[in-house]
């Protein structure tokens, strides 16, 4: 490390005098501007408001918000911090900056200019305004709980790589061995182990000296020293250490941490290191270049084709669950099994369902439904939702997005207590998602328009952003999930941001950009003789309610495949249509004639269709055929239905009437269900519904921002109650009465406080009094009494800056002002 010049006594008491002497001193004075900085960048501290500079200072230094301040550090002012927990606590700036850029000039101190020296400026000024560090350039402190976290300990390895110090590793070591290691290193004897400790350590931060011991040692001892050097410091030996190990240790240059363990001393570590204290420091944010640049329409029309895809998988997914939705577990979400048959509906993986359920209950579409036998069904707001133009209903799920903290890529992984996590279970919210969705999007609207970034390289700049690890490696997997739901949403297209993508990330409606790029819905279909219908297109709304319960989807993308079969024209017939309705609304429907296949098809499910009947006795079947009866009884796949006949036409049942109903279909028969008076069930889609339910709330990833009129009001706040805190009182006059600690609050009988009072506003003088509120809270002001009267006092409150009344009984006391501070 440099050496300093000693400054002149005289500029030393001066500085001194002049240099603040705690954290409060340094954030009191800091002008409002400074002060609401530093509340917007760490807003924990608002949480209440303090009362006071002290208490700001205090909240400022608890381990809870020094971790939470420390988690928001980019890289590179993290490593400043690092380095000043290993540096000399105060740290002048030339001492940090050798630290982190190395010594000018070349050698082994030096390092290639990285931009470290230029940008130590920005991260001191970063830690400074978050109240991390505070002190002049002279002086330069660490907040004490910051250090204990960055600084190296035996439990928690430092990342700097370094070791505790010679005075800390000696801490526990006898005075005689202290003093064989003094004289092992060629040091004169000394009477106390702290005057040896000293000298070892003014020994090992000799650069001159130190290079002479070192110039004695053997090779294989460099060879050891060069193992440890960048960390971890500790090394395991032997009973009997090898003769470099032994040579190193009886010299002071590796000290014992156990008695099987020893490490480096943190000045021999700097030493080796000439002076680092990071092997690599990363002053500079990773550069996010446009891997591919493509054309921005081209973007624009394949993101707007994925939007178009996600509307439709949505829409098929809420759907499939409003007639009998999947039950919620014990313990809340979706089982297994439940998420592969969502997953086979959707015909994609699971991973990928597990997005479109967790974005459809973000929007506010999916729900459970509050009965004793809890499923999950779509929301009320779904119908309003499926109403709304296609562009605007892709908003309302881009908007549901962006700020979720619910995450499907968890599902799947275990919890701290090994427990699967499931897709709407209760433990998918991450705090962090929105800020990692939200930057995701923001690196790639920094690029060219139309440019696409390489996955590595975000993740690159995502790490230097919020390096601490734990914190990194969740952001990391954030980020690939965003991607990857970005672009199956439609929010990007080939991995650019499209314009409508920059709209949502900007606060602005997407619709307007989205639905020129969406084409218009058709109203026709193309039947083919092999009994599949082509929808050239997106179809209109009752178009496509009619023919998804008419045919099967058979495939997706730009035109869907629709297929008849005898089971979705059963269905079609169950719902209350007739063989003559379905010919005439695919006539109406098709640009191309009817083939006579699918007219056969129809007319010869209609034919069977109701011909069996199905009631309720239990259950029964009745036909005018005792031969079909006959036949269904002598098959064994009836068993389960625990049929027997009750008349030559009536078979009574054990099963209830759907499970009859499904029975025979399955055994190939088209059974229709029938009233208690005999008539025929039209059994339409039971469109089951929740309550009203609120789409789910985002956790906030800990106090929201505070906005400009809340720092404001919160400034005046503190500079008020710092005001009435450090406010002179005046001596009183009984010498004998017992004087207020600086900052407590005056006690002071009640006629006492009532004299003073009344005096202080026939004089028009102020007075400091504690006060505590209808709720409790203590505090203390400083008032202008103008009138007291009725039990109470009116006055100007300078702490407020305005008028107030006081309750006199809730005035614990009152002080004279010092004549300098009336």
């Amino acid at each position: 490390m440099p050496e300093l010049p000693e400054p002149s006594s005289a500029a030393a008491n001066a500085t001194a005098s002049s240099a603040p002497r705690s954290l409060a001193e340094a954030l009191r004075a800091r002008d409002d501007v400074s002060l609401g900085a530093l509340l917007h960048a760490r807003p924990d501290l608002l949480s209440p408001v303090p009362g006071d500079i002290t208490q700001l200072a205090t909240r400022a230094g608890t381990r809870a918000s020094v971790v939470r301040a420390l988690d928001r550090l980019d890289r590179f002012a993290l490593q400043t911090a690092e380095a000043l927990a290993v540096a000399p606590d105060p740290c002048p700036y030339p001492v940090l900056e050798s630290l982190l850029a190395g010594e000018h000039g070349s050698g082994s101190g030096s390092r290639e200019d990285n931009g470290a020296r230029a940008e130590l400026p920005r991260a001191l000024g970063t830690l400074r305004e978050q109240a991390l560090v505070w002190g002049d350039d002279e002086r330069l402190r660490l907040v004490r709980t910051a250090r204990e976290l960055l600084a190296p300990a035996a439990g928690r390895p430092s990342p700097t790589g370094l070791g505790p110090t010679v005075a800390e590793a000696t801490a526990g070591m006898s005075p005689t061995r202290i003093q064989e290691i003094v004289a092992a290193a060629g040091l004169p004897a000394t009477h106390d182990p702290v005057s040896a400790v000293t000298a070892l350590t003014g020994l090992f931060t000799d650069p001159e000296r130190m290079s002479a011991l070192l110039d004695e040692a053997p090779a294989e001892a460099h060879q050891v020293l060069g193992r440890l050097v960048w960390g971890p410091p500790y090394g395991e030996v032997t009973p009997n250490p090898t003769p470099p190990v032994r040579w190193l240790r009886d010299r002071g240059l590796l000290l014992p941490a156990s008695a099987r363990t020893v490490v480096l001393p943190r000045e021999v570590a700097l030493h080796l290191r000439g002076g680092l204290a990071h092997r690599v420091t990363e002053p500079l944010a990773p550069d996010v270049p446009a891997e591919r640049e493509h054309r921005p329409q081209l973007v624009d029309a394949n993101a707007a084709g994925q939007a178009l895809a996600a509307l439709a998988t949505v829409e098929e997914l809420v759907k499939s669950w409003e007639h009998a939705g999947p039950p919620v577990l014990r313990a809340g979400g979706l089982s297994v099994r439940d998420l592969k048959r969502t997953a086979a509906t959707l015909d994609t993986t699971e991973p990928v369902a597990a997005f479109w359920i967790e974005l459809a209950y973000a929007a506010g579409l999916l729900a459970s439904d509050g009965e004793a036998d809890e499923r999950y069904a779509p929301t009320p707001a779904f119908d309003d939702w499926v109403d709304l133009p296609p562009a605007e209903r892709w908003s309302a799920l881009a908007v549901a997005w962006l700020p979720a903290t619910r995450t499907a890529g968890l599902v799947g992984d275990q919890d701290s207590k090994g427990r699967t996590l499931s897709a709407l279970g209760p433990e998918l919210d991450r705090s962090a998602a929105p800020e990692v969705r939200r930057r995701v999007l923001e690196l790639l609207a920094a690029l060219p328009e139309g440019g696409s970034a390489r996955q590595d390289a975000l993740l690159a700049r995502l790490a230097w952003e919020r390096p601490v690890r734990g914190t990194s490696e969740l952001r990391a997997r954030l980020a690939q999930w965003t991607l990857t739901e970005a672009e199956v949403l439609g929010v990007t297209g080939r991995g650019a941001l499209a314009g409508h993508g920059r709209a949502l990330l900007e606060h602005r409606d997407p619709a307007p950009l989205l639905a020129p790029l969406f084409p218009e819905p058709v109203d026709h279909v193309l039947l083919q003789a092999d009994l599949t219908a082509v929808a050239p297109g997106p179809l209109r709304r009752e178009l496509g309610d009619v023919l998804a319960v008419l045919a099967d989807v058979e495939s997706k993308g730009g035109a869907t495949v629709y297929r008849f079969t005898p089971g979705s024209v059963r269905r079609a017939l169950d719902s209350g249509r007739t063989a003559s309705d379905l010919h005439a609304f695919l006539a109406e429907h098709s640009t191309t004639p009817v083939p006579q296949p699918l007219a056969y098809l129809i007319d010869d499910v209609a034919r069977r269709h109701g011909h069996l009947r199905v009631g309720a006795a239990s259950s029964y079947v009745r036909c005018d055929d005792d031969g079909m009866l006959n036949e269904i009884l002598a098959d064994r796949r009836s068993t389960g239905l625990g049929l027997r006949r009750l008349a030559p036409t009536v078979l009574a049942a054990q099963a209830e009437p759907g499970a009859l109903l499904d029975g025979l279909r399955a055994m190939g028969y088209a059974p229709a269900a029938e009233s208690l008076t005999g008539d025929v069930v039209v059994t339409r889609a039971d469109a089951h519904r929740t309550p009203a339910r609120s789409a789910p709330v985002p956790v906030p990833d800990g106090p929201p921002v505070p906005d400009e009129t809340l720092l404001g009001a919160a400034v005046r706040a503190i500079r008020a109650g710092d005001l009435a805190a450090t406010a002179v009182r005046r001596e009183p006059a009984d010498p004998a009465a017992p004087a207020a600690a600086p900052g407590e609050l005056p006690r002071t009988s009640a006629a006492e406080t009532l004299a003073t009072v009344q005096a202080a506003a026939l004089t028009g003088s102020a007075v400091w009094i504690g006060y505590v509120n209808a709720d409790g809270a203590a505090s203390q002001r400083v008032i202008a009494p103008v009138r007291v009267e009725g039990g109470f006092v009116t006055g100007y409150d300078h702490t407020a800056d305005e008028v107030r009344t006081y309750a006199l009984h809730r005035i614990t006391g009152v002080a004279e002002l010092a004549e300098e501070h009336l």
